[in-house]
């Protein structure tokens, strides 16, 4: 991760470690680089670039400051307004524009906000783009051969302009209607829209396609994203989906690249087992490309012992959606994700996308003719328990002999029956302890004796 971009863009609280002034530099920066870039290729035509955003109060500033800077810089920004992570991916991609840019904290409480970038082809920026982004940030660019102090401005007609796109945010939601395979209707669906970015965009989705809507935390004001609503907070959903009497509950976060269900009985239906309902779909229709699955380190103990009993194999990513797209970039995968409800269909979306992911799993409903518990049933959750210690030194802690050593003695005494996990945090000074075993006791017991080794040796703060 960069001075100001982790796995998920440039995250901040608004006007504080993220500010408009940021924004704008973003913008002139993207705005003359791509433009350079077609230059040098003999185009002298303006750069284009898409930006959506989200529901929250500081993304008009945001947007207007990004606008600024790619005009400024003689680019073209086209403007989604209101719309998905996935819609701005999808568009970057399908109407050939050099990057698209979202406006968005994803799950995070309306204060915070980011800024995610995506290339040309509908994925996450090259790293080498982002590292220009940020040594423009911090004064210090040396892009095309030489240093540049300042990067020069637009004049005359080779100012930027700014373009209402927001028919290209309609031309997503058709395709997502397009991807309906089966009609929803006699289904009663509940949508949990965090008050995000799927308010406007997921009902009409799933009554074109047939199915009797309920919607909750569809009236966005600002600042209330996220706010006792979606992913984060599904108990609200669960309790709406028992007492209406609802087939299904999907429930999405701030700006729709994730989801989570909830199944008839209100039982929560987490990244994990809708790897496992569609995992096994595929397979049994023999469509599952390599026989697998990809996940992340932090996916379920039983996910695994559940893919075993059915002959799926799987691999086993770094955490963020990021690194699942690119190992299944690079080994031909169809489907990856993870625990938090980031699902990548790689034949249909280049991110996670939540509301592609609800159609997918009432695919499987409608064709298996099941309920959604009935499909999750055969992965069994197994308990787990993690710890987050505070140390000084995050490498330190993890490599110190006395503490690999009864991370060791632990992994070798679970055997086949559970494992260990220790890993520390991206963004905070945390090391992670997690154990999953069948039984809780046991997962207790195991992360004890590693925390108490951590504290032992005086890593902690």
């Amino acid at each position: 991760m960069g001075k100001y971009f982790g796995t998920d863009g440039f995250r901040g609280t608004a006007n504080e470690n993220l500010t408009a002034d940021h924004a704008y530099k973003v913008g002139r920066f993207l705005g003359w680089y791509y433009g350079e870039l077609k230059r040098r290729k003999g185009d002298d035509s303006a750069a284009r670039i898409v930006i959506g955003k989200d529901t929250r109060r500081s993304s008009y500033m945001f947007e207007y400051s990004l606008v600024g800077g790619l005009t400024a810089s003689g680019a073209d920004a086209y403007l989604l307004h209101v719309t998905t992570t996935p819609s701005v991916a999808y568009i970057s991609r399908v109407d050939s524009f050099d990057c698209g840019i979202m406006i968005s904290a994803s799950h995070n409480p309306y204060h915070d906000n980011g800024i995610k970038l995506i290339n040309g082809q509908g994925e996450k920026m090259e790293d080498e783009v982002i590292d220009l982004v940020e040594a423009y940030l911090d004064g210090n660019l040396e892009a095309f051969g030489q240093k540049w102090d300042e990067v020069p401005f637009a004049h005359g007609e080779k100012i930027g302009k700014s373009v209402d796109y927001v028919s290209g945010r309609n031309r997503y939601l058709g395709y997502l209607i397009s991807l309906g395979m089966y009609s929803f209707r006699g289904m009663k669906i509940g949508l949990d829209c965090a008050n995000g970015s799927a308010w406007n965009i997921a009902k009409s989705v799933f009554e074109a396609l047939g199915a009797e809507t309920h919607v909750i935390n569809a009236a966005p004001t600002g600042i209330n994203i996220n706010n006792n609503a979606g992913s984060t907070h599904i108990e609200g959903l669960q309790k709406f989906v028992v007492e209406n009497g609802l087939d299904v509950g999907f429930a999405y976060d701030g700006d729709a690249d994730r989801c989570l269900c909830v199944d008839e009985k209100g039982n929560v239906i987490t990244g994990d087992h809708i790897l496992y309902i569609y995992g096994r779909y595929m397979k049994e229709g023999g469509r599952l490309l390599n026989n697998t699955v990809v996940t992340t380190v932090m996916s379920n103990f039983g996910l695994y012992r559940a893919f075993d009993e059915i002959g799926i194999e799987y691999a086993k990513t770094a955490v963020g959606d990021k690194y699942v797209y690119e190992y299944m970039k690079e080994h031909g995968c169809c489907i990856g994700g993870e625990q938090s409800g980031h699902i990548i269909f790689s034949k249909y979306a280049s991110t996670g996308d939540g509301i592609l992911t609800s159609l997918k799993i009432m695919q499987v409903i409608m064709s298996r003719q099941k309920k959604l518990s009935e499909l999750a049933a055969p992965f069994v959750v197994y308990p787990q328990v993690l710890e987050n210690v505070k140390v000084k030194d995050k490498a330190a802690a993890q490599a110190d002999p006395d503490v690999r050593a009864e991370v060791d003695k632990v992994a070798a005494e679970l055997g086949d029956a559970g494992r260990i996990l220790v890993r520390e945090s991206g963004t905070e000074p945390l090391v992670r302890v997690m154990v999953e075993a069948r039984d809780e006791s046991v997962c207790r017991s195991c992360v004890d004796r590693v925390v108490n080794v951590i504290k032992q040796k005086g890593h902690t703060l």
